[in-house]
């Protein structure tokens, strides 16, 4: 018999929109079913890929450029795939990451006006055909978000400290990569209580990966 190949759920979404949180709550909720989860996040979720991760999300909000970032980015999510997401799903894991690619896509795509043809390039040499079983994005008006991303404090909060603009331009840019890509990704309305968007995931994660 072939072996049981997990599942990989990605949250998605602007600052401040609860991805962590909901990723734990998932987390748990699919513990107690029985499922074998592996809990991650990007940029990070491996050695060398949170090494690279404390360049990217602290320092001078101009300290890299789009193509720059991008690089690292990638560069940091092959470490992750290779050791960590990989290895989960081939044991059979339920493998849950707080970001992937669509962030890479939508802060220095439409963030930072790189080509996404230099995205989709990237993507081929360090994913490949590999994707997501399914993406749920979280949300929120912008400034609600970022007033939400301002309470946590902390050094990682370069992304954080970009303009208006620029949080504008990833939130159309998340919706508009759901609305590209329906069968994988569903959005899911970040505004309610963390109960609420966590009953919703629930709900969306039951109808779209029959638990089971």
């Amino acid at each position: 018999m072939a072996p049981v190949r997990g599942r990989f759920i990605t949250f998605e979404g602007g600052e401040g929109t609860g991805k962590s949180t909901q990723s734990r709550l998932l987390a748990e909720a699919l513990r107690e079913e029985g499922l074998m989860v592996v809990t991650t996040r990007e940029p990070g979720g491996s050695a060398g890929a949170e090494a690279i991760r404390a360049l990217l999300v602290s320092g001078e909000v101009d300290r890299w450029d789009g193509v720059a970032e991008a690089l690292l980015h990638f560069a940091a999510r092959r470490d992750h795939l290779v050791r960590t997401v990989w290895p989960g799903l081939e044991r059979g894991a339920w493998v849950i990451s707080d970001r992937f690619a669509d962030s890479t896509l939508a802060y220095q795509g439409f963030g930072h006006g790189l080509d996404p043809e230099v995205i989709a390039a990237l993507y081929r040499v360090a994913v490949g055909h590999f994707a997501p079983d399914l993406t749920l994005v979280l949300d929120l008006p912008v400034e609600k978000g970022l007033e939400r991303a301002g309470t946590r404090g902390g050094p990682e909060d370069r992304y954080e400290r970009m303009g208006l603009g620029f949080h504008q331009r990833l939130r159309q840019g998340f919706l508009g990569i759901a609305a590209s890509n329906p069968m994988r990704c569903a959005v899911i309305d970040a505004a309610a209580s963390p109960e609420r968007v966590h009953a919703d995931v629930m709900a969306t994660v039951r109808a779209r990966l029959p638990l089971p």
